[in-house]
């Protein structure tokens, strides 16, 4: 079983910056792909950023160019700089994780989800 934390929500103004951190924990073999999805109130919950543990990474085109996700896979820990908010990238935000496990199982994994809040 893994375990998803996340950290670094909050209520911020537009064009202020956050930074979200999600950590695995658990009975960790490999850590897959790693990403962020959000979900605003009534919309389906979308995919934000992912990356490989390769280092591949691809963003949803709203947020290229404002958004740098990044990883330490010493730690198994995923990160989300988000700069330039817009009110629109308010949502509550997940973290999602695909990893191996003891024993030798193949999962998805989802965090709690942190609330990311911007005015205008």
């Amino acid at each position: 079983q893994v375990q998803l934390v996340e950290s670094g929500g909050g209520l911020v103004q537009a064009g202020e910056s956050l930074r979200l951190s999600c950590a695995a924990s658990g009975r960790i073999i490999r850590v897959n792909t790693m990403g962020w999805y959000r979900q605003a109130p009534g919309k389906q919950r979308e995919l934000v950023a992912a990356v490989t543990s390769g280092g591949r990474m691809n963003y949803a085109d709203s947020v290229k160019g404002r958004f740098t996700i990044s990883r330490d896979n010493a730690k198994n820990t995923v990160y989300l700089q988000m700069n330039s908010l817009k009110p629109e990238d308010t949502a509550v935000y997940y973290c999602n994780a695909d990893a191996l496990s003891v024993p030798w199982v193949v999962s998805e994994y989802w965090g709690q989800g942190t609330q990311v809040t911007v005015s205008s």
